[in-house]
């Protein structure tokens, strides 16, 4: 099917979900003013008019006409405009299948049926309905935009390890994970996340993946804030499937390259201990436990440059082994089929959907039909997986229910 045909489409799908809420709106109108009236239908059908305008110059003219950040909370917009739309037309339709219903059964008991807007009018209440259906989504995700994409939160996990060795009793391990700074549109919020982070005196910071969305160039201006992410036993990282620029057309397989280097070079300059498929040893008094970190490796369709045989060799003795892997499908796929000896992972990837409700011991998000294991800690035997919510977002610039968070984990030894 062709783009011109794609868009032609889409536009005609889109005219009609305009013109099917509208005629609530001119029920609801109808005893207005005229003036009142004009105006309304002015901006209503102005915002189409707006809208078809930026997704034609988008798809036919200059794509990068608008900044990247302008263009995402643009196209957000829209979707939430739509799917406002779609959400309160789903009462109309309700309302019309029984007026549908209604004029078929007449067409048994009245010779001459008649279906008008004086037979059988639409509801001016389920008009009303409808209107405020469709306004829950849209400020439920406007203010997931405004106060949601950076209202950070520190999730507390204890693990009792048997093999901890006594001189680790109690560290204190954080994770972030999906930065994603090039979705960021609030610095100085940014840095009040990572100030949160410093106030819990960490031990050790982990982060497991997606740095940025597609170019090493978005972390540029957040260097000096990420850079602020000090442990006293280091701080060790890894990369996620968006950290390799593969959403992206580059000019050349040279410039793709290029661009994954200047990453690992943003990790660097941040003072991470960037882990491709290695390991490192943490010794406290002489004692080590093992942090491994395996490059993006996820059991769905994303491209796999982890090789988790290389992460482990030379960790075999370690009596603790901890695992940094960015997508949390590896646990099942990977992890706890061949390695029994990794006592934690630590993943994200999920972003919880950036959509959900948790409320006390009940969570519930899309992502989990997507994975198993989706958010917070989950155990298995003797293995433990922890998965971030993630710290940024992408896509959608706002979280709902699914706040951003920062983790603390506090490792204890087993009492004997």
């Amino acid at each position: 099917m062709s783009k011109l045909l794609v868009i032609a489409v889409l536009l005609v799908v889109l005219f009609f979900l305009d013109w099917y809420l509208y005629q609530a709106i001119a029920l609801l109108m109808k005893n207005s003013g005229e003036a009142l009236a004009k105006t309304i239908r002015y901006i209503y059908w102005g915002f189409t008019v707006l809208t078809f305008s930026i997704i034609l110059i988008y798809n036919f003219g200059n794509p990068d006409w608008l900044e990247g950040q302008v263009r995402s909370l643009v196209f957000t917009g829209i979707f939430i405009n739509y799917f406002s739309k779609v959400f309160g037309i789903l009462f109309l339709l309700v309302e019309d299948v029984t007026r549908l219903g209604k004029w078929a059964i007449s067409l048994f008991q009245n010779p001459e049926p008649e279906l008008t807007g004086n037979s059988m009018p639409r509801s001016e209440f389920l008009a009303k309905t409808a209107l405020i259906a469709g306004s829950v989504p849209l400020l439920a995700m406007s203010y997931g935009i405004l106060s949601g994409a950076h209202d950070y939160r520190i999730r507390r996990k204890k693990i009792v390890l048997p093999d901890l060795p006594k001189e680790f009793d109690g560290i204190r391990l954080a994770q972030l994970s999906d930065i994603h700074t090039g979705s960021f549109f609030n610095k100085t919020a940014v840095k009040g996340g990572v100030e949160m982070l410093m106030n819990e005196k960490p031990d050790v910071v982990f982060f497991t993946g997606d740095l940025v969305n597609n170019e090493s160039k978005e972390v540029e201006e957040y260097i000096d804030i990420f850079n602020k992410v000090k442990a006293p036993l280091g701080v060790y990282s890894t990369t996620g499937n968006h950290d390799y620029g593969d959403y992206k057309s580059w000019s050349s397989a040279q410039a793709k390259k290029q661009n994954f280097e200047d990453l690992k070079e943003a990790h660097r300059l941040m003072g991470y201990n960037l882990l491709m498929n290695e390991n490192r040893f943490i010794e406290v008094d002489g004692e080590k436990i093992a942090v491994l970190g395996n490059e993006n490796w996820g059991a769905g369709r994303f491209t796999k440059y982890g090789d988790l045989d290389k992460a482990y060799k030379g960790s075999e003795e370690a009596p603790v082994k901890i695992l940094l892997s960015h997508d949390p499908s590896h646990w099942d796929a990977k992890v706890r089929t061949n390695y029994p000896d990794i006592d934690l992972m630590f993943a994200g990837h999920t972003h919880g959907f950036q959509f959900g409700v948790e409320l006390g011991d009940f969570k519930w998000s899309p992502s989990q039909y997507a994975y198993k294991q989706w958010a917070g800690l989950y155990q298995q035997g003797e293995q433990y997986l922890y998965v971030n919510r993630g710290f940024g977002y992408i896509g959608y610039p706002g979280r709902v229910g699914m706040p951003p968070e920062i983790t603390i984990i506090e490792l204890k030894r087993a009492v004997a």
